[in-house]
């Protein structure tokens, strides 16, 4: 057993679920968020939209108590049906370093291929970001999938002037 699927073994121990969101979860998916601290926290209102409108191309893992200590947002893009677009990965402090985020990509992929005509993900990542990195780098990896990179949004383009590129990330075929 590689190092990668020792941590899915464990990550599965430390849930009860993984399940679709609801609207009742999008206050405590956007507290995880926040309390990432890497994130783009978007607005509170928002997490609520994404567990209402988006829920079928997101997933939410859930502690023992029933409450949310993870989750994958993501939508399909509308000009791209093929393409499965990763909008934000989050896992509680408590929980991370376990393999769940693995496992939530997992499930989401699962669930949405088997639905249609999803066979890509595409994220982005700022280059600092070497958590997110591993996690879709490993992802491919697990799939044998391919995994290419470009610059989808350079710095300028942010209005605060300071923000690093967005790299898309693009990993294909991805299967059930």
């Amino acid at each position: 057993m590689t190092a990668a699927q020792e941590d899915l073994v464990r990550a599965r121990s430390e849930f009860i679920e993984i399940d679709t969101p609801r609207v009742e979860d999008g206050a405590a998916i956007w507290r995880i968020a926040r309390d990432s601290e890497v994130l783009d926290l978007n607005s509170s209102y928002s997490y609520l939209l994404w567990c209402r409108d988006f829920a079928e191309t997101s997933v939410v893992a859930r502690g023992s108590d029933g409450d949310p200590i993870g989750f994958v947002t993501g939508y399909v893009r509308p000009s791209r049906p093929e393409a499965l677009v990763v909008w934000q990965v989050a896992v509680a402090g408590a929980h991370r370093g376990r393999g769940l985020a693995g496992e939530l990509l997992d499930s989401l992929t699962a669930k949405v291929v088997a639905r249609g005509e999803v066979r890509e993900i595409e994220t982005t990542i700022t280059p600092d970001n070497t958590a997110s990195d591993r996690l879709f780098s490993s992802y491919a990896e697990r799939h044998g999938a391919s995994l290419q990179r470009e610059v989808l949004f350079d710095g300028g383009l942010f209005p605060e002037g300071t923000h690093q590129p967005e790299v898309l990330y693009r990993i294909s075929p991805v299967s059930a």
